[in-house]
């Protein structure tokens, strides 16, 4: 007989794939809406580099913890502006460690307020956005999904009582949660 086992949260290392992933697609995209917007370009060629896996992922990551922190104690513009401040550091940490090796992707040297070209406040707006997006969208519904081991890919959790395979709650209103992480809450 199967015990009933709570679904866990997602590790640590589970959340920062899903965050690198997030981040390399975005930078994708932001680079062929560039590329589109600039020079016209109906092909919307976005380029990344592997290293973004890491910088976006590790970035992110971080990010949720200050979110988790300061949630409670600040307003939701305060901790973006916070979050813009921390991407410009780790961008700009990232991309000097990266030239050492003559590995940094990205060159600012072109936009009129740029630093070292590893940063310009041109992005300022758009990494404040981002910021704001990944707040709202992407860290607080990763937080929400769980991991259940036991469970059959498709198979239905029922919430309340326990069981699982679509026992009906006691409570106020029902929660059943798909073995793939979403969760309906009727």
């Amino acid at each position: 007989m199967a015990t009933a086992m709570t679904p866990e949260p997602l590790t640590p290392l589970s959340r920062w794939y899903l965050y690198a992933i997030h981040g390399y697609f975005c930078e994708v995209m932001f680079t062929a809406a560039w590329e589109f917007v600039v020079n016209c370009n109906w092909k919307f060629p976005g380029v990344t580099s592997v290293w973004a896996l890491f910088i976006y992922g590790t970035c992110i990551l971080i990010v949720e913890r200050m979110y988790l922190h300061l949630r409670d104690r600040c307003n939701v513009l305060l901790r973006c502006f916070i979050y813009t401040l921390w991407t410009y550091m780790w961008e700009f940490g990232t991309g000097l460690l990266l030239r050492q090796f003559n590995a940094c992707p990205w060159d600012y040297s072109q936009f009129k307020y740029n630093f070292m070209g590893l940063i310009t406040a041109e992005y300022a707006l758009p990494w404040f956005c981002a910021s704001l997006i990944v707040e709202r969208l992407v860290i607080r519904n990763t937080l929400r999904l769980r991991f259940d081991e036991w469970a059959e890919p498709g198979q239905v959790v029922g919430g309340g009582s326990g069981e699982r395979g679509g026992g009906r709650g006691r409570g106020a209103r029902e929660v059943a949660t798909n073995a793939n992480g979403y969760v309906k809450v009727d």
